[in-house]
């Protein structure tokens, strides 16, 4: 029961430095990931529309096929 708590105690410890640490990605970077993310979706607005309405009506179309 001992070795339970100790373990326990291991993987909370560990949840916290792992929540504490600030190494890695800062918010300027994932700001800067999100713009260009944005801008892709603006530069790229009909040929995504028109990937969406395809894979919208392929489904629709499948599922008049399966229900009839």
């Amino acid at each position: 029961m001992n070795e339970l708590k100790n373990i326990g105690r291991k993987i909370v410890n560990g949840v916290k430095k792992f929540w504490k640490d600030e190494s890695g990605m800062g918010t300027v970077e994932v700001i800067l990931i999100i713009v260009v993310l944005i801008g892709l979706v603006i530069v790229f607005k009909e040929q995504i529309s028109g990937i969406v309405e395809d894979v919208f009506k392929t489904i629709r179309e499948d599922t008049r096929v399966i229900t009839n």
